[in-house]
C-alpha cells in the first residue's frame, strides 16, 4: 500500500512538472510562430519561467466574488485538477504497481466527469459571462466526447483490448487502416480540451475569458493545470491507440507524445477561432456519422 501511494504521488508530481514546462514550450512555439522570442529572461532560455509563474499565481491574494457559492467556487478547480490527475494513472509504464485491465472504460467514466468542473466553475461564480461560457463549454464537450469515444472504440476493437498496457505492447499503427480517422480524432481532442481554434469555453472576444473570468491566483492556476494535463494525456492516448511504436516503443513513445502535443500548439498559432454554430454542425453532421461508420465497419469485419 505504501509503495502504491509513493508511485501515485510521484506520478502526480511528474505530471504537474511536465505541465509547467509544457506551458514554457507553448510560449516558445507561439513566439516563433509570431516571429518573436518567447520567455528568455528568467534563467537560461527562460527555463525557470514556469516556476516563477507558479509562485506568482499561488501567492496572490484570494478574491471571492460577492454573492458566489463559496464552497463550489473553491471546489470546481480542485475537482478539475483531481480528475485530470486521475486519468494519468492509466499511463502505460513498466514502473506501475498495479494495472487496470479495463482501463479504457475507466477513461470513459473520468472523461465524462470533466464537464462538471467547468459547469460548477461557471455557475458558482454568480456571473452571467461565466455562466454563458460554462453552458457553451458543456455543450461543446459533451458533443465532441461522443465522436471521440466512438473513434477510440474503433481502435480498441482493432487491437482487441481495453487495456492501455496491452495496446502499447501490440504496437500496431491503427491509423494506417483509416487515415482520415486520425484527423477526426485529433480535431475531437482539440475541441474536448477547449483549445484554439475550438476554445469557445474561453472565447475572449465574446465572453471575456468565459467560465474562468472570476478566478484568479491559485484557483486560476488549478483550472489551467487541469486543462494542460488533459492535453498531454490526449497526446499520450493518440500515441497508444493510433500510432504504435513498433519494437522501439521505449524510444519512440515519448517522441510521439511530444509530436502530437506540439500539434496542439501549432494549431493554436495557425488557425483562427471558428464560429460556434459551425463547430457544433461539424460534430453532429460530419464527425459523428464518420465515427459511427468506422465503428460499424470494424464490427462487420469481425462478424465475417
Amino acid at each position: 500500500m505504501l509503495q502504491y501511494m509513493i508511485i501515485s504521488i510521484s506520478t502526480c508530481l511528474c505530471v504537474l512538472l511536465g505541465v509547467a514546462f509544457f506551458t514554457l514550450l507553448e510560449r516558445k512555439v507561439l513566439g516563433y510562430v509570431q516571429f518573436r522570442k518567447g520567455p528568455n529572461k528568467v534563467g537560461l532560455w527562460g527555463i525557470i519561467q514556469p516556476l516563477a509563474d507558479a509562485v506568482k499565481l499561488f501567492v496572490k491574494e484570494k478574491v471571492m466574488p460577492y454573492g458566489s457559492n463559496q464552497f463550489l467556487f473553491l471546489f470546481a478547480p480542485f475537482l478539475s485538477l483531481v480528475l485530470a490527475l486521475c486519468l494519468w494513472h492509466l499511463y502505460p509504464s513498466s514502473f506501475n504497481f498495479k494495472f487496470v485491465c479495463w482501463g479504457l472504460l475507466l477513461f470513459f467514466c473520468v472523461t465524462a466527469l470533466n464537464v462538471y468542473g467547468i459547469m460548477l466553475a461557471g455557475w458558482a461564480s454568480n456571473s452571467k459571462y461565466a455562466f454563458l461560457g460554462a453552458l457553451r463549454a458543456a455543450a461543446q464537450t459533451i458533443s465532441y466526447e461522443v465522436s471521440m469515444l466512438l473513434l477510440i472504440l474503433f481502435s480498441a476493437f482493432v487491437l482487441k483490448s481495453y487495456s492501455w498496457e496491452e495496446a502499447l505492447k501490440i504496437s500496431f499503427p491503427v491509423m494506417l487502416i483509416l487515415l482520415p480517422m486520425v484527423l477526426v480524432w485529433f480535431s475531437s481532442t482539440v475541441a474536448e480540451t477547449n483549445r484554439a481554434p475550438f476554445d469557445f469555453a474561453e472565447g475572449e472576444s465574446e465572453l471575456v475569458s468565459g467560465f474562468n473570468i472570476e478566478f484568479g491566483g491559485g484557483l486560476f492556476a488549478m483550472l489551467f493545470l487541469a486543462e494542460y494535463a488533459n492535453i498531454l494525456f490526449m497526446s499520450m492516448a493518440t500515441s497508444v491507440w493510433f500510432m504504435g511504436s513498433g519494437f522501439l516503443q521505449s524510444i519512440l513513445f515519448p517522441f510521439e507524445v511530444l509530436l502530437v502535443s506540439c500539434m496542439f500548439l501549432l494549431a493554436r498559432g495557425a488557425f483562427p477561432r471558428f464560429r460556434y454554430d459551425l463547430l457544433m454542425g461539424l460534430c453532429w453532421k460530419s464527425f459523428l456519422p464518420f465515427s459511427l461508420c468506422a465503428l460499424c465497419l470494424t464490427s462487420l469485419a469481425y462478424s465475417f
